[in-house]
């Protein structure tokens, strides 16, 4: 193989091992940013929110019907109702002008705030209204009952998120609930994408000899945006060390460099020969199928991966390797896949001693191949998800039981 100018790949580490490598070269951002509260979602808190005053700030009414002095309903019944003056109505986002007294209701919407003295809600259902001002009573109610406690959502001086909090709808609601219109949080990830090699052009452009469109640039920018982070793209980078060196140097003010291509056993697979010379490499190649031509590194504090040139390489070690340590630079918590568990349709096949990320179909409720090999797209685009085949194993039997990661 020396003779040929290839460098095969003579070490491996299982993958367990790479990840643990990378994310301990991966620091969390302490950039911050503040923006709108309407695009806080799916953000992560940067700042405690703390709050400076009670929600909801007044006491109110849970129910449609009459606010009264509870004692005043006291023994209350279909055959013996209290009867009971009206001084006024009160709907939502009005005031409330008359102090309750015994024998006295205001009539007030779900929302509205409480008289003063009026310390519960008679349902309207529980209610009649009679000929002027009179209104009968079939019920009674006990003190504070149908009422919102002034505070009893969030009361003054709680703390209601921390920083590292994953802002969530429900979230963003209570922070509006405070009226907080914007709110301080980690910035996203810039990611540089660098798809190297000669042969690799951009879509839109017409194929030359022995061409191929770019498929990674896409598939890796969509991950990254799909977990937080901030694709940015860069023209393809030739196999020339000197250039691609380059090339680096401008990428270093990104907080992550990702490569496509040129992490495998060519002469010209230079990835390893630029971490090399600028910074360390930690890792270059992983006990794993498809994507053992894997390198990761640091130039300086950057985190460098060089991911396969072959599609489905690089986007299944993306998924294993990428998204743990952009979600970890993004404050972001870690990825959990959703999965089903199938029998499989038919008999699998795998490398021992490698760990293997077998794509496959959910079909009639079973796990249907359709991994193809490392260059075919489709063998991720034309999947569900995927199963994790351990080094150790080489067999799955047909209609054994597997758990299927779905994408």
């Amino acid at each position: 193989m020396t003779g040929t100018g290839m460098r095969p790949i003579r070490n491996t580490i299982p993958l367990d091992e790479a990840l643990a490598l990378a994310l301990g070269a991966s620091v969390p951002l302490d950039r911050t940013e503040r923006i709108d509260l309407e695009e806080a979602v799916g953000r992560v808190l940067a700042v405690p929110v703390v709050a400076d005053w009670d929600v909801p700030p007044f006491n109110r009414a849970a129910m449609d019907g009459y606010a009264v002095v509870a004692d005043s309903t006291f023994g209350a019944s279909q055959l013996a109702p209290a009867v009971l003056e009206c001084v006024e109505t009160v709907h939502t986002g009005g005031v409330p002008s008359h102090t309750l007294v015994t024998g006295q209701c205001t009539q007030i919407a779900t929302g509205a705030p409480m008289p003063d003295g009026a310390d519960a809600v008679v349902m309207v259902e529980e209610t009649n209204r009679r000929d002027g001002n009179q209104v009968a009573i079939f019920a009674p109610v006990y003190p504070r009952q149908n009422v919102g406690r002034r505070g009893a959502d969030i009361a003054t001086g709680t703390q209601l998120l921390q920083p590292g909090d994953l802002l969530t709808p429900s979230r963003v609601g209570s922070v509006a609930a405070l009226g907080i219109a914007s709110i301080e949080v980690y910035a996203k990830p810039r990611v540089a994408i660098l798809s190297t090699g000669n042969e690799i052009i951009a879509p839109g452009t017409p194929l030359g000899p022995g061409q191929i469109y770019d498929i990674n640039r896409f598939t890796l920018g969509s991950v990254i945006r799909e977990h937080g982070g901030v694709a940015v793209a860069l023209p393809t980078a030739p196999d020339n060390l000197a250039e691609l060196s380059e090339t680096v140097d401008a990428c270093l003010d990104h907080d992550i460099l990702v490569f496509s291509g040129g992490s495998s056993v060519g002469e010209r697979d230079l990835t390893v020969d630029v971490i090399q010379r600028k910074g360390t490499v930690l890792f270059h190649g992983i006990a794993v199928k498809p994507g053992k031509p894997t390198v990761f590194g640091t130039i300086g504090t950057t985190p460098v991966l060089g991911l396969p040139g072959y599609p489905t390489s690089c986007l299944s070690n993306a998924y294993m390797l990428l998204v743990p340590v952009l979600r970890r630079l993004a404050h972001l918590p870690v990825h959990r896949f959703r999965s089903v568990t199938v029998p499989t349709a038919q008999r699998i096949v795998s490398t021992t001693g490698r760990h293997q990320f077998y794509t496959v179909r959910v079909v009639d409720g079973t796990a249907v191949a359709a991994f193809k090999a490392s260059g075919d797209i489709t063998s991720m685009s034309q999947a569900d998800g995927y199963i994790d085949i351990p080094a150790q194993t080489d067999i799955v039997e047909a209609g054994e039981m597997v758990e299927v990661k779905l994408f």
